[in-house]
């Protein structure tokens, strides 16, 4: 009796939070950081602890994806590399020497997130995991991204790819820059995609791990991530009225969909933004790293150097199992 009365207490507790007011426990919301804010607006609705360095997981994508947009490369054909087939999940399965279409990998990134798809941009495009990373922090410093360090195109942030980090401030930056690209915003509102080998013309048939997008009939995008690490991230996109509302959520600790869905219901309703919550205890799960640049020799001898030990790990094989157990946006 004692376990049955314990398992109907939590399971009333559960599902209260996906009824509650938010307006009452905004300190309270269930995420270790986050950001809510109307697109054009200079004022944030909502924030905790904003500034956070976090893992962000596949949300890691929408820069991968937005530096492949504006390549004016879509129309070339890729060859995958062997290295972007022995990635850890999510991917699409993409075999080593098939061809697809730059445009249709991004799709694959974006919709499913594939990190097959992903790391096959970074080597057509960057001509290296690692040169493609520079590409990308170079682009983040850009937008205005400045607290972040991208170490790989998918988002793992383990091993070799360990110090992939970012913040809820410097993803929203992305985001918004992102979303002011027609195809970008097409492409993230996609439930499923059909993507085709060039010489065979096998289908790949890949669907969204975006639930927001069933379960929310305001939701118009954007990216889910996930990692053992990162925890249950989410950069959702929704418009109601006269309302354009971007959040970005980093490790989420309940259903990240009802927590989206009340957030935004908040959001739509509100007069007046909130002042930012700041938690004193939140420690950094990112190990800092200094972000890449090639601005001094001495930087681009350690570039060098990280370049060469990687090779070697190629060579013994170590690379082509990433060292991280992920399942990309499976959760």
């Amino acid at each position: 009796m004692k376990k049955i009365g314990l398992t109907i207490c939590l399971a009333l507790s559960i599902n209260s939070y996906a009824k509650t007011d938010l307006g009452s426990i905004s300190s309270s919301i269930p995420v270790t950081s986050y950001i809510v804010k109307e697109v054009g607006s200079s004022e944030m609705l909502m924030s905790k602890n904003k500034d956070a360095r976090i893992e962000p997981a596949s949300l890691t994508k929408i820069l991968t994806s937005i530096i492949a947009i504006e390549s004016g490369k879509l129309d070339e054909v890729v060859t995958i590399a062997r290295e972007a087939t022995l990635v850890e999940p999510s991917k699409a399965g993409f075999r080593a020497g098939e061809q697809i279409k730059l445009l249709d990998l991004v799709k694959a990134a974006m919709v499913n997130s594939s990190n097959d798809a992903a790391f096959a941009i970074a080597i057509h495009l960057g001509g290296s995991v690692e040169e493609f990373a520079r590409q990308m922090n170079y682009k983040a410093r850009l937008v205005g991204a400045q607290s972040s360090n991208f170490t790989n195109p998918a988002g793992f942030d383990r091993g070799i790819y360990a110090g992939h980090y970012s913040t809820a401030k410097d993803l929203l930056k992305l985001t918004e820059y992102a979303i002011k690209n027609k195809l970008f915003n097409e492409i993230a509102q996609l439930e499923k995609v059909a993507v085709v080998e060039q010489r065979s013309g096998k289908v790949y048939n890949l669907r969204t791990h975006n639930k927001l997008l069933d379960k929310y009939k305001y939701a118009v995008g954007i990216k889910t991530g996930y990692t053992s690490r990162a925890g249950k991230c989410l950069i959702a996109r929704a418009k109601k009225d006269n309302k354009d509302v971007v959040l970005v959520m980093l490790k989420a600790k309940a259903d990240r969909w009802n927590v989206a869905e009340n957030m935004f219901e908040k959001a739509f309703d509100m007069k007046a933004p909130e002042p930012e919550t700041v938690e004193e205890a939140t420690i950094s799960t990112a190990k800092a790293t200094t972000p890449q640049k090639i601005t001094s020799k001495s930087k681009k001898a350690r570039y060098a150097k990280k370049s060469v030990k990687t090779k070697k790990v190629v060579k013994s094989n170590k690379r082509l199992k990433v060292a991280q157990k992920t399942r990309g946006d499976r959760s």
